[in-house]
C-alpha cells in the first residue's frame, strides 16, 4: 500500500488552491470500507429505477430470458474488470477523483475531467430525486387519498404534491451528506439488504399473480444477427451506465481496507448481484406480460398495482431508500469533490454538498427529464466524453507510470512538481482527449452511426488510450512517494 508522510506535504509547500482536509489522502487508520461495504455500493446502485427501466427495455425490444441473462453476464464481467482496475487506484493513493485526475491531466488540467464528471452528476442528482419523489407521491396518495387535489396544482412544471415530495427527499439527502462519507457508508450498509429482500418479494408476488409462470419473450422476439447485435449493444450500454462510476469509484475505494476487500466486494456486488438483478427483471417483465400482455417501464408501475396497502407502503419505501442511495453514490459525492477541488479554501465536504443540492434544485430537473433534447444531446454528449477521460487516466496510471505515484506532488504548484507539466496542464493528455471525445460524441449522437452508438464509450476510451500512449512524454523520470526516481517511463 502506498504511504505518505504529512510532514512531506508540509515541507513541499502545499498549495492552498490544491489542498484541504477532504482532498487529502486517506490515512490507513481512516480506511474502514471492507468487502461488505464495497458490496453494498453495488447492491444499492444496481437496483435503481433507471436501471430497471433500461433492463426492462431489453425485454420490450424483443430479447428473451436467456438473451437478457447473457447480456448482463457479459456487461457485468466488463464492469467488474474496469471497476476493479479503477478501484485499485483509489486504494493505493487514497485520493478522490479530482486529485487522481491531476496525475494525467496536471494540477490545473484535472479540473476538465472533474467538471465533466461532476456536471453530469449534478443533473442526474436532480433527476433521480424527482423520480424518487414520483414514488413518494404514489405512497402519499395511497395513505392519504385527499391529497389528490394537490396534484392538480402546477408550480414551475411540477404539481404541489410533487414539490412536497421533492423537497422532503432533497432535505433528507442533504442531511445524510452533511455527516460525511462515514454516514453514507452506514446508510448503504442498512439499505442494501432491504432493497434486495424487497425486490425479491415483489418478484415472487408477481410470479404468483401470473399463475406460477412467466412469458419468456414478447411477440416480437429477435433472432439471428439482430439478436446478437442487441445482446452486445445491451452489454456495452450497461457498461456505459457505469461509466461514471468507473471514473470516480476511487472516491469510495480510497477508504478501502485493502485490495482484497475491493475484489471480494466487487465479485459479489457486480457479477453475482447483477445476475440476480437480471433474474428479477425477467420475472417482473415476464409475469406482467403473462398477466395482460403489457410491458412495464419499471418497478413503480408494479407498485401502483399492489392491492395490499401495507405491501404497497413497504415497496414504495424500499424504492425511495434505494433511489436515495443511488443518488448519494453516483450523483452526490462526485460533484462534492469537484466543487471542493475548485474552491478548496471555501468549500469543505458539507458546504460543497449543500451547493450541489441547491444547483440540483434550481435547474428544475423534472423539466430536463421530460426534454428528450436535454437527455439525449446534453447528458448523452457529456456521457460519451467520460470514456475518453477514462482512457487517458488508465493509460497514464497503469501503462505509463505502472501505478508509481508521487503523492505529495499532487498538492504542490511548484514548477518542478511531477504533475505541474506546463502551467499546470498536461497538453498531451488534452490533445489525446479532444479527438477521441469528438469521435465518441459523434458516434453517440449522429443518427448515421446508430449501429455503433452503444459502443461509443469503449471506442472513445480505446482511442484516447492509444492517442495518449503514442504522444506521451517518456523522458521524465517517474518518482515515488519519497521523491526518488523509480524509472523512466519508456523502460
Amino acid at each position: 500500500m502506498t504511504t505518505f508522510n504529512q510532514a512531506q506535504l508540509t515541507d513541499l509547500q502545499v498549495s492552498p488552491r490544491l489542498y484541504n482536509y477532504d482532498l487529502a489522502p486517506t490515512k490507513k487508520a481512516g480506511r474502514r470500507w471492507g468487502s461488505y461495504n464495497i458490496f453494498t455500493l453495488w447492491a444499492n446502485d444496481v437496483h435503481s429505477l433507471g436501471n430497471y427501466a433500461f433492463a426492462i427495455g431489453l425485454f420490450a425490444l424483443g430479447l428473451g430470458v436467456w438473451q437478457i441473462m447473457l447480456t448482463f453476464l457479459l456487461g457485468s464481467l466488463l464492469i467488474f474488470l474496469l471497476l476493479t482496475l479503477s478501484g485499485f487506484m483509489g486504494e493505493k493513493t487514497g485520493v478522490p477523483f479530482p486529485v487522481m485526475s491531476r496525475i494525467a491531466f496536471g494540477i490545473s488540467g484535472a479540473q476538465i475531467a472533474a467538471l465533466v464528471r461532476g456536471g453530469v452528476a449534478i443533473v442526474w442528482f436532480g433527476i433521480q430525486t424527482y423520480l424518487a419523489a414520483a414514488v413518494l407521491n404514489v405512497l402519499l396518495l395511497a395513505l392519504f387519498p385527499s391529497l389528490e387535489s394537490l396534484t392538480e396544482i402546477s408550480i414551475l412544471g411540477l404539481s404541489a404534491l410533487g414539490w412536497i415530495s421533492f423537497i422532503s427527499l432533497w432535505i433528507v439527502q442533504v442531511v445524510i451528506v452533511s455527516y460525511g462519507m462515514g454516514m453514507i457508508r452506514k446508510y448503504m450498509a442498512y439499505v442494501g439488504p432491504i432493497i434486495l429482500t424487497t425486490m425479491l418479494a415483489i418478484a415472487i408476488w408477481m410470479f404468483i399473480e401470473a399463475g406460477g409462470s412467466i412469458a419468456l419473450s414478447t411477440d416480437k422476439s429477435l433472432t439471428g444477427g439482430e439478436m446478437w447485435l442487441q445482446i452486445f449493444q445491451g452489454a456495452a450500454l450497461w457498461v456505459v451506465i457505469y461509466g461514471t462510476f468507473v471514473l470516480n469509484v476511487c472516491d469510495f475505494t480510497r477508504s478501502a481496507k485493502n485490495k482484497a476487500a475491493i475484489v471480494k466486494g466487487n465479485i459479489i456486488g457486480i457479477p453475482v448481484n447483477m445476475l440476480f438483478f437480471a433474474a428479477i427483471v425477467v420475472v417482473l417483465a415476464g409475469a406482467q406480460f403473462e398477466i395482460n400482455g403489457n410491458i412495464i417501464t419499471g418497478p413503480s408501475d408494479i407498485v401502483q398495482t399492489i392491492p395490499n396497502t401495507f405491501l404497497l407502503v413497504v415497496a414504495c419505501v424500499a424504492l425511495i431508500l434505494v433511489t436515495i442511495a443511488v443518488n448519494l453514490l453516483a450523483n452526490f459525492v462526485a460533484p462534492i469533490y469537484m466543487l471542493a477541488n475548485l474552491f478548496p479554501r471555501k468549500l469543505n465536504f458539507r458546504r460543497a454538498g449543500l451547493v450541489t443540492a441547491i444547483i440540483g434544485l434550481v435547474i428544475l430537473p423534472w423539466n430536463l427529464y421530460n426534454s428528450p433534447v436535454v437527455i439525449e444531446y446534453f447528458l448523452g454528449g457529456l456521457g460519451a466524453v467520460l470514456g475518453p477521460v477514462f482512457g487517458v487516466i488508465i493509460a497514464d496510471y497503469w501503462l505509463l507510470r505502472r501505478s508509481k505515484i508521487n503523492i505529495p506532488d499532487l498538492y504542490t504548484d511548484e514548477p518542478d512538481g511531477d504533475y505541474h507539466y506546463r502551467s499546470g496542464y498536461n497538453r498531451r493528455a488534452i490533445i489525446a482527449l479532444v479527438p477521441a471525445a469528438i469521435i465518441a460524441i459523434a458516434l453517440a449522437l449522429v443518427p448515421a452511426f446508430a449501429a455503433l452508438s452503444g459502443f461509443s464509450w469503449f471506442i472513445g476510451a480505446g482511442l484516447a488510450l492509444v492517442f495518449y500512449i503514442a504522444i506521451a512524454d517518456r523522458s521524465k523520470p517517474i518518482r515515488d512517494v519519497d521523491g526518488e526516481p523509480i524509472a523512466v517511463a519508456s523502460e
